[in-house]
Parts: C-alpha cells; sequence; structure tokens
C-alpha cells in the first residue's frame, strides 16, 4: 500500500480541510461535497483524510466492523458474544462511478433465500465503510439510483437490503466525502441539499503559493516514505486534536442565542425545509469543540452558514452557489444573543485547521446567488436587422429572456443508453415488463417466472416438503423499462436574419429553458452555431448544462445563414459520440428560421446536408423561429428533409393548448 500524501502538507485550501476535519470529529455533520476545478487537490485531501482517523475497536471475524462495547443487535454477523475487540485503522472505501446497486449495498443469494430459507448475504461497500470513510470521486456522474441509495444510508445510519420479501439490515455510519468538477454536470438540488457542507476549491492564484505547492509535491513523489516522516509530528498533533475535540464534543453547550441565530439566517436566505438548521447547529457544536471550547459563539455560526449554505440556495443549474457574506454579517447581528459572547480568546483558539510552513490561502471570493445572467430580463431595445436572411456586420450579444417550461421532445423506441429521464429504456430500475434468463449474476428476480419455470419439475427432483426445489437454471431476471437519458445537440442559427434584439433574446430563452429540461432529465448536451461562412462546435457535447448555458449568453449574431454547414458539423459531432458513447441516443435540435444563404443554392445545400441525419436515423426536431406577416415554412421543409418535426417558439411551452407531449418523428436505426 502507498504512503499517502500527509494531510498537513497541503497548501492553502482552508476551507476544504476544515470541513474534513469537522466531519472527522463528527460524522452526523453530513458529510461534504467538494466541487472544484481539476487539479486542485480534492482527492489528495481526501485520502489523506484516512491516515487521521483515530483507530476503532471492533469484533473480531464480524463483517460488519461492530463496535464489542456496543454490537449491533441485528448484525447480520451476530449475535456477538461479549468480550475483548481488535483495534484497526478505520477504512477508507471508494465507491467507483460505474459501481453496480448490488456493489454498493450488498446482496442476497436468492437461490439459497428460495430453496432453504437461510438469507446468505455477501455485504457490499456500504458495510465495508461503517465507522470509517465512503469516498465518492465525481459523484456528479453517479447514477441517481446509487446516489439515492448512499444518501438514505448516510442519513438513517443503516442500509437495507430487500429483495423478494427476504430482507437484510446492517449498520453504516461513515463520513461520506463527494468530489465533482463541476464542469461535467451537476447534482440535482435536492441531492445537493444532502450532503452536510459543501466547499468551493480552486489552484491559488499566487505564484509563492503555487511554487510551494509543486515543490512539496516533488518531495513526495521523489521519497514518499521520507516525506511522511518529515510531517508525522504535525498529522500526529492533529489526530490527537481530533480525538480531543471527539472527546469535548458532548460538553459544548448550543445556546437559545445561538440557536436563534442560526434559524434567523436560515429564514434570511430563504432555503427550503429544515436540514440547513439542523446542519448548521451540529456544525457550529463541532466548531467550538475542535477550538477547545464548550460554548458556541457568533463566529462559529458565521463559519457554519459558510459551509452549509451555499449549495442550498440554489434553484437551478444556473445559479452559482454562494452566500452574500454581508448580509449574512447583517443578520447576526440583528440576532445577536448575550448568552452565546463568552470569551473569544478562550482555549483553542479560531476553528481553523492547522496548517503547514506554506503561505496562508487568500480568501475566495463568494458569488452572489442572485447574479444569473439565466433569469435577466432581456434587453430592450431598437430591432436592428430583422428579415434581413444575407444579415450585416456582427451585433453584441443580447440576453436570454425569461426561460419557461417546455414540451417534453423524447426519442422514439427503445433505447439502452445512461438512466435518465427522457426516453423510454430498458433499464435496472421501472416498471416490470417481462423475464428472461439471467445474463451473468442475478440482479432482479422475477418471483412468478422463477415458480413457473421450477414447478414442473418438483417430481422429478423428489420434492417431499412443503419448500419448492429451486435450481439455477430457474431463475428468471426481471426486465424492466424505465428512462434513460439522451445526447441532446443544438445546433443554433446566430446570423442576421436572428439578429433582432427582442427575437433573439427570445430564441435565446426558448434554448435555455431546453438546456433546463435537459438537465432535469439527466442528457448530455451540445451546442454548434452557425453564422458568417461556417459552423462552430461551441461546446463539445458534456454534462455540464450550465456551461452550455454560459457559452449561449455570449453568443454574437450577424452574417449570413450557412444551415448546411451547420448541418454537416452536427453530422461529424454525431458520429464521434456514436464511436465513444453508442447506446446513448441522439436527439438534434435545430433553432433557426430556416432562411438558408451564402453559397450557390444555399437553400437545396441544406436538404442534402439534413439528409444525411435522416439516413442516419437520428431524431431531430426544428424550432422555428421565423416572425412577422410574410412567412416561408423554409423551417417545415428542413424538418421534412431531417424526417424529424417543426414546433414554433410558443408550440415549445408546456402550456400551450398543442398538447403536453411532443414526441420527435423520425426512425431511429437503433431503436427497438
Amino acid at each position: 500500500m502507498s504512503t499517502p500524501y500527509p494531510f498537513t502538507a497541503i497548501v492553502g485550501q482552508d476551507d476544504l480541510r476544515l470541513a474534513l476535519l469537522l466531519n472527522a470529529v463528527s460524522p452526523q455533520v453530513g458529510g461534504v461535497l467538494v466541487r472544484g476545478e481539476k487539479g486542485t487537490a480534492k482527492s489528495t485531501a481526501v485520502r489523506a483524510l484516512s491516515a487521521l482517523m483515530p483507530e476503532v475497536d471492533v469484533v473480531p471475524g464480524c463483517r460488519f466492523s461492530c463496535d464489542p462495547a456496543g454490537p449491533d443487535p441485528a448484525c447480520p454477523d451476530g449475535p456477538h458474544e461479549p468480550g475483548p475487540g481488535t483495534l484497526r485503522r478505520a477504512r477508507m472505501v471508494e465507491l467507483p462511478v460505474g459501481a453496480s446497486e448490488d456493489r454498493l449495498v450488498g446482496a442476497l443469494d436468492i437461490e439459497r433465500a428460495l430453496a432453504e430459507g437461510v438469507k446468505s448475504f455477501e455485504p457490499g461497500l456500504l458495510a465495508d465503510s461503517h465507522r470509517g470513510i465512503l469516498y465518492v470521486d465525481e459523484v456528479n456522474l453517479l447514477h441517481d439510483h446509487l446516489v439515492d441509495l448512499l444518501l438514505d444510508a448516510a442519513a438513517m445510519g443503516a442500509s437495507y437490503v430487500e429483495r423478494e420479501g427476504v430482507s437484510v439490515r446492517h449498520a453504516a455510519r461513515f463520513l461520506l466525502v463527494g468530489t465533482m468538477n463541476p464542469e461535467e454536470g451537476e447534482l440535482r438540488p435536492q441531492l445537493l441539499d444532502r450532503f452536510g457542507l459543501t466547499v468551493e476549491v480552486a489552484a491559488s492564484r499566487q505564484p509563492e503559493q503555487r511554487v510551494e505547492v509543486v515543490r512539496r509535491r516533488l518531495g513526495y513523489d521523489d521519497d514518499p516514505d521520507g516525506f511522511a516522516t518529515r510531517w508525522a509530528d504535525e498529522e500526529d498533533a492533529v489526530r490527537q486534536r481530533i480525538m480531543a475535540a471527539r472527546a469535548l464534543l458532548p460538553s459544548v453547550r448550543l445556546g437559545d442565542g445561538a440557536l436563534r441565530q442560526i434559524a434567523a439566517t436560515c429564514a434570511a436566505f430563504e432555503v427550503d425545509g429544515m436540514r440547513a438548521d439542523i446542519v448548521m447547529a451540529r456544525t457550529a457544536t463541532t466548531l467550538a469543540a475542535w477550538a477547545g471550547r464548550t460554548d458556541v459563539l457568533a463566529e462559529d455560526v458565521r463559519q457554519a452558514a459558510l459551509l452549509a449554505l451555499p449549495h442550498r440556495r440554489r434553484r437551478n443549474p444556473f445559479d452559482a452557489p454562494g452566500l452574500d457574506e454581508n448580509k449574512l454579517d447583517d443578520t447576526l447581528e440583528q440576532n445577536s444573543g448575550e448568552d452565546d459572547d463568552p470569551d473569544p480568546d478562550g482555549p483553542g483558539g479560531g476553528g481553523r485547521p492547522p496548517q503547514g510552513d506554506g503561505p496562508d490561502t487568500p480568501p475566495q471570493p463568494e458569488g452572489g446567488a442572485d447574479d444569473t445572467p439565466a433569469q435577466s430580463v432581456p434587453e430592450q431595445g431598437k430591432e436592428q436587422g430583422q428579415g434581413q436572411s444575407s444579415g450585416g456586420g456582427e451585433q453584441q450579444p443580447v440576453r436570454a429572456a425569461e426561460p419557461f417550461r417546455t414540451k417534453m421532445l423524447s426519442v422514439p423506441g427503445l433505447g439502452e443508453g445512461a438512466a435518465g429521464r427522457r426516453s423510454r429504456a430498458r433499464t435496472e430500475h421501472g416498471r416490470t415488463t417481462g423475464a428472461r434468463r439471467p445474463q451473468g449474476a442475478l440482479t432482479k428476480l422475477h418471483l412468478a417466472a422463477t415458480v413457473q419455470a421450477a414447478a414442473p419439475h418438483q417430481r422429478a427432483r423428489g420434492r417431499t416438503g412443503r419448500g419448492l426445489v429451486v435450481r439455477r437454471d430457474d431463475l428468471r431476471q426481471a426486465t424492466r423499462e424505465g428512462r434513460e437519458g439522451n445526447l441532446v445537440l443544438f445546433v443554433v442559427d446566430a446570423s442576421g436574419s436572428m439578429a433582432a434584439r427582442q427575437r433573439m433574446s427570445a430564441v435565446k430563452g426558448a434554448v435555455l429553458s431546453l438546456l433546463l429540461d435537459a438537465y432535469q432529465r439527466r442528457d448530455k448536451v451540445g451546442l454548434i452555431t452557425f453564422r458568417g461562412k461556417d459552423a462552430e462546435v461551441v461546446l463539445p457535447p458534456t454534462s455540464s448544462v450550465d456551461a452550455a448555458a454560459a457559452r449561449l449568453e455570449m453568443l454574437p449574431t450577424g452574417g449570413r445563414t450557412p444551415v448546411a454547414a451547420g448541418l454537416l458539423k452536427a453530422h461529424d459531432v454525431l458520429r464521434v459520440e456514436r464511436l465513444r458513447d453508442p447506446s446513448r441516443r441522439p436527439l438534434l435540435v435545430v433553432v433557426t428560421d430556416g432562411r438558408a444563404t451564402g453559397g450557390p443554392e444555399p437553400v437545396a445545400l441544406a436538404a442534402r446536408a439534413a439528409r444525411l441525419h435522416e439516413v442516419e436515423g437520428t431524431a431531430s426536431v426544428v424550432v422555428d423561429c421565423e416572425s412577422g406577416p410574410v412567412r416561408l415554412g423554409l423551417a417545415g421543409s428542413l424538418a421534412r428533409d431531417l424526417g424529424g418535426t417543426a414546433v414554433t417558439l410558443d408550440e415549445l411551452r408546456a402550456e400551450s393548448i398543442a398538447g403536453l407531449v411532443k414526441d420527435v418523428q423520425g426512425t431511429s436505426r437503433r431503436a427497438a
């Protein structure tokens, strides 16, 4: 096993280190979600924390790490006889993004359960991480149903495995840490809320600090053991401080004044539900214990708010996490109480974690949650270039109109792509549609089909009692139908014919609405624009919908309308994506008025490019942006060439009288 990088040797990242240490003191804080760009020591810090965790006393031979001083009475390996335990290091268990449900929660031997009535249970990662750390790198890429299971276990302190009436329960209390790069997609707001604390990390812009980071990393890579030895004293000091804070925590007093500040702060920032209040209370209490105090101060409440509230203020994926610190200070001052002002210079000092000899980290600027371009009012002004298909000079970007709820656009047929919420697909979760012989390990038993397969052979198998004689050949896997996420590729006309300010504002608002819908349905998105003489891939296919929204906001307009170039560029992008992820079906969304210009026979050229997508079987929809008293219907013709459907901006709204759902027409060669 390689020597981990010392936790105390990490330069800067004060908030990250503090949040991890608070959870090491009290896992009831609820875990940490670490958000940040790549290369910012997110994973290094989490792995380094495991070396600081105090040893745990476990029952010898227990696969579920029961505490001999108070073993779990429902432990599947129990009941445990009284006796001495065995000391070992707390485990750090990593949950891979591609893990199965059985790997996470464990699996029952269904064959033995049916035939013998025996609960033969193989523990999963939740059992392995009990009384330790469960680390999920790229948690935003984890399937939703796994995130739900993970967070439910973290909230209840137990894991339940139930299969066809047979159930097993075991304790699962762990420090949950997730890391993610927001550029690769966001977590749903309701899942963000389930993490106790969140921190934003970024690389330092100070040359001196970056030099120190490189120097220490090179020293570690050259001699990991020697480097760790040089930091052993600092590591031991932090380990002892964690143990002291754990011992002091039950004695910490959370006064009524601090509770009023917590409640007032959560109310002032309009967070949903009561989880934020509870997390803030636990965090403030733990901060006091970490500082060696038995009273919670206003500074503890303030620090708890900065860690527990920013991610709970988001209302959609285009809102930047953040907290207005001036508003926070005003709220705390207005609700200050006399019982939470003991000597601020008491034992233990402040709540910041100890750090090595590197320079201090400068405070990071907090972004206001209300400064969201997606919510801004469209800029008013004189329309320019309306109806000019040949365009003109480049126009300045305009802001998007207010987003709205759109109709659901779905890909026809039955896919087998990544779990999502858009198109029909064969999935592990959903309604049962039939049964088949299992291919590999059995995961979802179809009980009726299994009994039906075993019943004719009972006499030949010598059945004498009431139990059913079941063999592996009798087992049947349930086939289920749910929803998948798709690749939604936007091809947006940014030519002069779209350059009227109010018109382009409405178009951007429509695309922004579709992006929000794609976020909610767990799609990947890509963005191509065309104007002038060519088309450009503004955003390659990604799970980061907010990145697409940011690129859309800065989109300029002007020039001619090379529709064919946009469609050909889309064809190239989809060809590459089919090789990368063949199971994810694409949905092509073309936003244009269809007035192709530039070059010889631009309309005919656009039609030929569109037929390439029809031949590939790509599901497509054209959002018709044509306006004015004279309509040429070119967008409708383009949709027919694509083998898809045309909708107007008005018809795109979910509340339109045209209906709530509009299936995209077209045939897909990969659709079942």
